[in-house]
């Protein structure tokens, strides 16, 4: 019933399986890889014909954590997968980056790449398998894939370089790189560390990508072996003759428009051209000489040729900026009366408005995924209204280029954080993006550093970002500093990098063509470097370091530490006694595993007044000591004193030096606040106390 057919492929010192021919075996292309006891399956489909009047390549790719494959049930009401979370999102755009520049130039089928972990062994992670298992499916389809690419990840602990981590290993790391590539060259990076060198990075960098080429040329030989011949016939080339009417009608008006340097005017400019071209080419009511796709496709390759032969034979860019010149920046503190801490941070045409807002345990970003239920204290949320691009567009829910970026910067900045011991507040950053010309994660991570520092968080360090790119034509190439929207799109890189002048906290990297040496991979950062100086001088000067008050709207956070044993104490049974203080003294107080106490509250007598219960409620009483306690009720022969919630005895003959005969005659009522010094407890936990020895202690002290 099944031909199957598998290949092994060592990498690091583990062992992936592929195989394919017994699931999905009607789509162009399925694959399941595994690795230990993880599974990822991908399947690959494309449309028969290209897709109707569409100038870009429609590429769809989607990838699913089952919770089933770590033996879980989705938690809330619903048990069914379906919007996808963060992580998946943020998978789901590691396996197209690589992917999209390998199809062949001309292909405009629609193209589906689904992936799905169908089992998770809690130490194998399954996104770089993922990346694997689409190439593989890619491969040994008939869709026209220039070449498979394989994927790793990179970790580092104890100076040592480890491939494909397993999840505890992850935790220890001081790295956390995933890369992509085919066998001649590295196509994609994504990398967050505890600021380490460019030397150290680079070398990382060629580790993972030996492993890479195990892959590729394993998945090369499977797919001559078992592969589908590529169908080319919907492929669609541009005549030469639409090339030559579309230069001769706008070549030297491209030309000019491209060194307009403002964004708007500049994009106006070229929109009239292109109008004049369609005009002129595809006019109304006539029968078309061309083909309205192939003029348009055109139109876009010549403004990218032109632009291409500016930068490397003039070394000018179309904002009149030389290859290594940094735009304009503008830094503004506090700029928002009432929110904790804020920014507008510009460069050029991009900017920023980054806001800190600080709470409670209450207030961090509750999660599930494989690994269980979490929750983070510190995380960034990226938005990119259409107004920013002076657009109408649609306004909701955040799509994948707004979760991608964020995270990025998020990731970026997360190496700054000081310990929840030393700052114990939840940091919530928003990055509103006010106006984009590139460049605007990376300005988000300028503007969220920025605005931690006016909302008084003690970072450890304060970092900047940078975006690089990249024009390269055979052996000529140039590298551009903090790149406009145009040089990312026209150009053959996109490199982000955030650090200061000694170490990197992030760098991510999306290459359009192989060629790109590790040489020009080292100056690239080393010119990036050079950059972030620029701008941490820039934002420094503004703001050197972190404000040593906080905002008065932000919440106090005072911590107590607590024996584990004591935690259901301060809770109590069902919850009732930790609500008790809530609405009491209406703090907000969290706790967690290891005994830690939160108490957040914007009133000093409620913090201090639910201070004081907890350590009530969880000090223990030692013999010998003396407290201060309030008397809950008096008899016959002495009277009850409550100490930390629990009640002892001080008798009649242990409330003063002198005799009393009856317990009316002491000056004491209930309620009152009485010091007295423990002497005894005994095997019940009954507490014996004493005023009398008090007031001798007193007495012998004078």
């Amino acid at each position: 019933m099944f031909n199957k057919h598998t290949i092994t492929v060592p990498v690091g010192n583990k062992t992936l399986t592929f195989e394919t021919g017994k699931i999905a075996r009607q789509a162009n292309g399925a694959v399941m890889v595994q690795a230990g006891e993880t599974m990822v399956f991908a399947s690959a489909c494309a449309s028969p014909a290209p897709a109707e009047g569409v100038d870009f390549f429609p590429l769809r790719v989607d990838y699913q954590e089952k919770f089933s494959s770590s033996g879980k049930t989705l938690g809330g009401f619903i048990k069914r997968e379906g919007r996808p979370a963060e992580r998946e999102i943020l998978t789901s755009r590691l396996i197209d980056r690589p992917l999209r520049p390998m199809f062949e130039e001309g292909y405009y089928n629609e193209v589906q790449l689904l992936s799905y972990v169908f089992s998770y062994d809690g130490e194998n992670l399954p996104d770089v398998l993922a990346i694997c298992a689409s190439s593989a499916a890619l491969a040994i389809s008939d869709i026209p894939l220039i070449k498979p690419i394989g994927a790793v990840r990179v970790g580092r602990i104890d100076h040592q370089f480890i491939i494909n981590p397993s999840y505890e290993q992850t935790k220890k790391s001081s790295l956390d790189l995933v890369l992509a590539g085919t066998e001649d060259a590295i196509l994609m990076i994504e990398g967050f560390c505890d600021f380490l060198t460019e030397e150290q990075i680079i070398e990382a960098i060629e580790m993972g990508h030996k492993e890479i080429q195990k892959i590729c040329r394993a998945l090369s030989n499977w797919a001559s072996k078992i592969g589908q011949p590529k169908k080319r016939d919907t492929l669609r080339k541009i005549p030469k003759e639409v090339d030559q009417a579309v230069l001769k009608a706008a070549g030297d008006l491209i030309e000019s428009a491209l060194r307009i340097s403002a964004k708007q005017e500049r994009e106006q400019a070229l929109g009239a051209i292109k109008e004049t071209v369609q005009k002129t080419l595809l006019p109304e009511g006539a029968e078309p000489t061309y083909s309205k796709n192939d003029v348009m496709q055109s139109f876009k390759n010549l403004q990218s040729s032109l632009m291409r032969k500016m930068i490397l034979q003039e070394k000018k860019r179309i904002d009149g900026r030389g290859l290594k010149d940094i735009r304009p920046i503008h830094v503004e503190q506090s700029i928002l009366p009432r929110a904790h801490g804020s920014s507008l941070f510009t460069r050029g045409e991009t900017q920023s408005l980054a806001v800190c807002t600080l709470g409670g345990e209450n207030n961090a970003q509750r999660f599930e995924d494989l690994q269980g239920e979490s929750s983070q204290r510190f995380y960034l949320q990226y938005s990119f209204p259409p107004f920013s691009v002076g657009e109408v567009g649609r306004v909701g829910s955040p799509g994948r280029r707004e979760i991608g970026h964020g995270k990025l910067a998020e990731r970026s900045l997360a190496a700054l954080l000081p310990k929840q011991e030393e700052f114990p507040y939840v940091i919530r950053l928003e990055s509103n993006i006010t106006e984009s010309n590139g460049s605007s994660s990376m300005a988000s991570v300028c503007g969220g550093c920025l605005a931690m520092m006016d909302a008084g968080v003690p970072i450890k360090r304060p970092v900047a970002g940078i975006a690089m790119g990249l024009v390269m034509e055979d052996d000529n190439y140039a590298i551009l500093s903090d790149i406009l929207g145009a040089e990312d799109a026209l150009g053959d890189m996109d490199f982000k990098v955030a650090g200061d002048a000694t170490g990197i906290s992030a760098f991510q990297m999306d290459i359009k063509v192989e060629g790109i040496t590790p040489a020009i991979m080292a100056e690239s950062l080393t010119r990036a470097n050079e950059g972030l100086k620029h701008i941490l001088n820039k934002m420094l000067a503004v703001c050197p370091t972190s404000r040593e008050e906080m905002s008065s709207y932000a919440p106090r956070i005072e911590t107590i530490q607590i024996k584990p044993s004591k935690i259901g104490t301060v809770i109590g049974p069902g919850g009732k006694q930790i609500r008790a203080i809530v609405e009491e003294t209406g703090v907000q107080i969290d706790i967690n595993d290891s005994g830690l106490v939160s108490i957040a509250s914007t009133n000093a007598e409620a913090m201090r007044k639910a201070k004081d219960i907890v350590i009530n409620l969880t000090s223990e009483v030692e013999i010998g000591k003396i407290y201060k306690g309030r008397i809950t009720s008096i008899v016959q022969f002495g009277f009850f004193v409550e100490i930390f919630g629990k009640e002892g005895l001080c008798h009649i003959s242990e409330i003063s030096t002198h005799r009393i005969q009856h317990i009316q005659d002491i000056p004491f009522r209930e309620g009152d606040m009485i010091e007295v010094k423990v002497l005894d407890i005994n095997d019940r936990g009954q507490i014996k106390l004493s005023h009398r020895a008090v007031l001798e202690q007193q007495q012998h002290a004078h």
